[in-house]
């Protein structure tokens, strides 16, 4: 019997086509895992079905049987800080609506890590620390080659203030007087693109009403102590000093809720458990970060579908 050779169907070798990217995908889990377990955090599950998600105004969860989809793990990480928990970690998998393009996707992988601090410092050592971790432990070096430059991760980072870089690429102030429509434009189309080249920049000080969840800085109350994370003028990491006070969280959160009445949907509950134990979780720091981005930079790729086995369209 003649054997009969036959081109292998696209979709297969598209995949094939991922196969260093997703090696590197792996490789970089492994070695979150190891620098989070090294530093003392202990590695915890939350369910990606509930009851209420808290509600923001540029964030859409999807509903499932009643419940929503997880956008986040981050108010049942918080419950378990107010638990007496000290350092938490998880990686999981996160729903928005509308999430789509190179750097988006309504499924994607997120890593969430709370820790005890009294300030905003010791979260963004962590990320220096993470990222020098990962990239010496997948080929030994401190650097990456990303987008056709050199970014150098040995610490210290940049640290530059919201008014600093607005002032210096936009020509404008947001935290002095905030314009949510002009702050949005402005920080993708003028500041984004200018941050993290040859060093990581981390932003902070955010305007008060750009940062729901954060707590204010003392000195400054138009401004929350809120950092987010730029590589090569990407976004990977959002992190927060955060809030305790259950009366302001619940106001936030009803303001929250209108502004989504008035978007035309309909605002979830209240997450009347998570504000009730604001008032026992301890001065604490927590960040969000990309995992699919963060190998993306690895893998010198432009977009999530290059280091995702199966993208929103392909499932």
């Amino acid at each position: 019997m003649s054997s009969v050779s036959r081109d292998k169907p696209q979709f297969l070798s598209h995949l094939e086509s991922k196969r260093y990217n997703l090696l590197v995908r792996s490789e970089v889990l492994r070695l979150i895992r190891a620098f989070f377990h090294t530093k003392g955090f202990v590695e915890v599950e939350t369910p990606l079905l509930l009851s209420t998600v808290a509600p923001e105004e540029y964030i859409e969860p999807f509903t499932v049987e009643g419940r929503y989809l997880a956008a986040s793990p981050e108010l049942q990480m918080k419950q378990l800080m107010s638990a007496g928990w000290d350092k938490l970690f998880q990686i999981t998998h996160s729903f928005r609506k509308g999430e789509k393009g190179s750097l988006h996707n309504p499924e994607f992988t997120i890593l969430e890590w709370y820790r005890l601090a009294k300030e905003l410092e010791k979260l963004m050592e962590d990320m220096e620390q993470l990222f020098l971790f990962v990239a010496r432990g997948l080929d030994g070096n401190a650097g990456i080659s990303f987008g056709g430059g050199q970014v150098d991760l040995s610490p210290p980072w940049k640290r530059l203030s919201v008014t600093e870089a607005f002032l210096q690429f936009a020509g404008w102030d947001p935290v002095a007087e905030f314009d949510q429509t002009r702050f949005d434009i402005d920080l993708v189309s003028k500041v984004e693109p200018n941050l993290g080249f040859e060093k990581p920049v981390f932003l902070h000080s955010y305007p008060a009403a750009a940062a729901s969840l954060a707590a204010l800085c003392p000195d400054r109350p138009e401004a929350a102590m809120r950092v987010e994370l730029y590589i090569a003028g990407l976004e990977l990491a959002n992190g927060f000093f955060e809030l305790r006070d259950p009366v302001e969280q619940r106001e936030r959160f009803e303001i929250a809720r209108e502004r989504i009445r008035e978007s035309g949907r309909t605002p979830p509950p209240l997450p009347e458990v998570f504000i009730s134990c604001l008032e026992y979780m301890p001065p604490c720091a927590g960040a969000a970060l990309g995992v699919d981005r963060m190998v993306m930079l690895f893998c010198n790729a432009s977009s999530m579908n290059e280091v995702m086995a199966f993208n929103w369209e392909e499932c």
